[in-house]
């Protein structure tokens, strides 16, 4: 009986071909839009865990200044320059509640002919402290960093492993590339040891465009893990009262910020969803509401013919949940598309960090808007197919004449 009643329900959603493609459009775009949300939304939550576990620091500590800089070079990847004391590294390690400290010096490569890219961010990091670099290897290094070697961030496609490239009139050798984050800051920078600066200072000699672009005895920023039995918020205050000057940023806020931010514009997005969905359950259900309306005599017949009421309902549902779930393909199919052909230009216009899902993701996601579909056609068409199930046979018979 079962295979009966599916060739049934396809034979029936045939015979009404606008109907049904009207049923599959309105749960088409449905599917659509909680598709792109919801990978939109999983993607930059992706790229927060992963950069921020990436950073490796609890806390970020800049010049008070640069705060709004340091944030944007962080979360936007847009490259900026700002310096203060290295003495501040030592003054940091002393604060109560500091485990472990390490620095960076950004510098921006010079759009002359000295570096073989313009404009590119450059990370000055100290190997024998560094909590934050080394350990996102793609492939583990197993020794230290040369003055003559560079990490490369996964967004610099152009070069790979075993590639030369050169900053500042000095060759430098890539040895490594980092995992992808989704950030920027971290994807398209590129990381040289502070021998590796202090070689290129050593070989300036009298060109003058280096030497200026390069400060001497400055950090941009000191990165800091705390001891587990202490917040970090408490460690930054503490930071802030023992150092002038600068602005300790406590990474977790940062996080908390964007995805704020990402509520915030994701809201109206959510809200416009329910919208199209609760039309979607409505119009899914009143179609329903007729199609059993219509077809009163030819259900009498069926259930006189020795169908039981069980029969008539899993008729209506497997019905609702065909066009569901064709819906839903097609609206996952279109959704995926978009999102692929102008997901550059939607999180460049977002300007918010984002990691493309992985393909298991993506598949976990899609199964998740699919089961939103099927659960929509179902739940439209569940009254119809109650009161279908529920008719007798003889007045049905008799009320479809």
């Amino acid at each position: 009986m079962a295979w009966k009643i599916t060739a049934l329900a396809r034979k029936n959603l045939s015979r009404k071909l606008f109907r049904s493609l009207a049923i599959i459009a309105a749960v088409m775009v449905v599917a659509a839009t909680l598709f792109s949300v919801t990978t939109i939304m999983d993607s930059v939550e992706q790229s927060l865990e992963r950069g921020t576990a990436r950073l490796g620091a609890d806390i970020m500590v800049v010049p008070e200044k640069a705060e709004a800089a340091a944030r944007s070079a962080l979360l936007s990847g847009k490259p900026s320059k700002f310096y203060m004391d290295k003495s501040v590294v030592d003054k940091v390690r002393q604060v109560r509640g500091v485990r472990e400290v390490t620095s960076q010096l950004f510098l921006k490569s010079a759009p002359y002919q000295c570096c073989d890219i313009s404009d590119l961010f450059l990370i000055g990091f100290d190997p024998e402290h560094d909590f934050t670099i080394k350990p996102w290897l793609t492939s583990n290094l197993g020794r230290p960093l040369k003055a003559d070697e560079v990490i490369m961030g996964r967004g610099i496609t152009a070069y790979a492993v075993g590639f030369t490239v050169n900053f500042f009139d000095q060759p430098f050798k890539i040895v490594g590339m980092l995992e992808e984050t989704g950030i920027d800051f971290i994807d398209n920078s590129v990381f040289l040891s502070y021998a590796g600066i202090d070689r290129i200072l050593a070989h300036s000699g009298e060109n003058s465009v280096i030497a200026a672009s390069i400060p001497k005895d400055k950090v941009s920023t000191v990165l800091v893990q705390v001891d587990p039995d202490i917040s970090p918020d408490r460690v930054a205050l503490f930071i802030q009262a023992k150092v002038d000057g600068v602005k300790a940023i406590v990474t977790n806020h940062i996080i908390a910020s964007v995805r704020q931010q990402l509520f915030i514009l994701m809201r109206s997005v959510l809200s416009v969803s329910l919208i199209l969905w609760v039309m979607a359950v409505v119009l899914v259900g009143v179609v329903f509401s007729m199609i059993v309306n219509e077809r009163r005599r030819e259900l009498g017949i069926f259930r006189a013919m020795g169908a039981r009421k069980g029969h008539v309902f899993r008729l209506i549902i497997l019905e609702a949940a065909i066009l569901s779930l064709a819906g839903g393909l097609v609206g996952v199919a279109l959704g995926g598309g978009v999102l692929y052909l102008f997901k550059d230009a939607i999180y460049a216009s977002l300007n918010i960090p984002h990691l493309w899902p992985s393909a298991m993701r993506f598949l976990g996601l899609s199964g998740i808007c699919l089961m939103m579909s099927l659960l929509t056609g179902v739940f439209a068409a569940l009254g119809p197919a109650i009161r279908a199930a529920t008719l007798e046979p003889y007045e049905a018979i008799r009320g479809g004449e």
